[in-house]
């Protein structure tokens, strides 16, 4: 994407060009200072480690195969089960770190968690009148693969804890219409963008009315592990007991982005229908199969490695990032407090207990326009909220990333965009006089 395409971005931009925006922003403005990405920092990678455990996991496939250990290691080197080879251990880490309840039946393991929303939105929409119904602002990842399939999309512009009345809202006008509200897709804890939390009163209003109208819930949970205050929540799957929800999962965040790795967790019982799960998983292990094959072993065998050397659970392995993504949202929080507190009641922003983002609100349009000015101009990336809404009500916000700054950056970089403010609220006498 070239700097005159993203100056004039807007709100209403494709979600294609979105994505492109949140790959190659930093190529295009190298010396800025990102909160752009929500990346994962590099501080506790530990990769000679993790491929360490390689062994470990094969010598568990093979006392599981009845394979001696070269064995084993050949057949891991090969295209392999298209459900993946480590979902006994997932349901083991879900049900020590996330309280989930499930067999190994239930799971299929996708690169990524990206590969899981798309299977999920090909295998559940059918026909020109399904409709995927998303809070907005939301994650442009789903949004995205909608656009990419012409899959109608219904965003619910609300806070959070208002999603149940705005869905009840959307389904009547959705039926009125004659179309088919088929899916819902949440992330409950640590929404990106906004980093908000469902409470679970909301989720379980959510289960009961997504159940009752028919409507699959796809929760998505990257980052419920990095919680930093308050108690934790259930995940929406754990309380579900109406079979509505199926739970996306993925190791990127905790572990490493580049093995590629997540899973999809469906209920035994779809809508009350043990044969209606067993159809869904068929249907996308079908289009997995045609897609990408299988997930990659060596990365499941990295991922089931480190796992059985962690007794299951992957708690002591992000205590340090939890630490430390902690420590980086409290300096953004002291940071925008000293930077902004001249504006108090004109701008303002959240306090996420978890996750990687916050939002800011000002008194102008952020838009495609102001990202690129602010890069180019002041050295700091942020992202339009817009970017990720379906509407116009985001167009004066912008999501902050503080995962992969440090604390020393995420000062200079709030600096500069509080200089950026200054002078876009500045009066025009005053920017001449500049």
């Amino acid at each position: 994407m070239k700097r005159d395409q993203i100056e004039g971005m807007q709100g209403s931009s494709s979600r294609l060009d979105v994505m492109n925006f949140l790959n190659e922003m930093s190529g295009n403005f190298p010396n800025a200072i990102s909160f752009a990405s929500g990346r994962p920092t590099e501080q506790f990678f530990a990769l000679a480690h993790w491929m360490a455990q390689f062994p470990l996991f094969a010598r568990h496939f093979a006392a599981a195969h009845s394979l001696s250990e070269e064995a084993a290691v050949n057949v891991l080197s090969q295209y392999g089960r298209t459900n993946g080879i480590i979902d006994d251990l997932i349901a083991a880490q879900v049900g020590l770190d996330e309280g989930i309840a499930c067999g190994r039946e239930q799971i299929i393991v996708t690169a990524g968690c990206q590969e899981a929303i798309e299977l999920c939105l090909r295998a559940l929409f059918e026909s020109e009148r399904d409709v995927l119904l998303v809070r907005s602002p939301a994650y442009i990842g789903i949004t995205g693969v909608a656009e990419l399939h012409g899959i109608e999309v219904a965003g619910l512009s609300c806070a959070v804890d208002d999603t149940l009345a705005f869905l009840r809202a959307a389904v009547e006008r959705l039926e009125g219409e004659g179309k088919r509200p088929r899916a819902l897709y949440l992330v409950p804890d640590f929404d990106n963008p906004t980093g908000a939390v469902l409470s679970r009163a909301a989720r379980l209003e959510l289960i009961a009315f997504c159940s009752e109208k028919s409507i699959t819930v796809l929760e998505d949970n990257p980052y419920g592990m990095f919680r930093y205050e308050g108690e934790p929540i259930a995940p929406m799957f754990a309380l579900d007991q109406a079979g509505c929800v199926v739970y996306l999962g993925t190791y990127s965040k905790t572990i490493c982005p580049a093995l590629r790795v997540g899973f999809a967790i469906f209920p035994k019982q779809l809508g009350g229908s043990a044969e209606r799960t067993q159809a869904l998983m068929h249907k996308i292990s079908q289009i997995k199969s045609l897609l990408t094959c299988n997930t990659s072993q060596v990365s499941q065998a990295i991922v089931g490695g480190l796992l059985l050397s962690e007794n299951g659970s992957l708690k002591r392995l992000v205590e340090g990032s939890v630490d430390l993504y902690r420590h980086n949202r409290d300096t953004m929080l002291a940071c925008l407090e000293e930077t902004f507190k001249k504006w108090e009641g004109r701008i303002s922003w959240n306090r996420p207990q978890g996750g990687f983002f916050l939002t800011l609100s000002l008194p102008f349009k952020f838009l495609g326009g102001e990202a690129a000015s602010c890069a180019r101009d002041y050295g700091v990336l942020a992202m339009p909220l817009s970017f990720f809404a379906l509407d116009e009500e985001q167009d004066y916000c912008l999501r902050l990333a503080f995962s992969n700054v440090t604390p020393e950056r995420i000062e200079e970089g709030i600096g500069r965009l509080g200089r950026f403010v200054e002078q876009r609220m500045a009066t025009p006498a005053e920017r001449a006089a500049d």
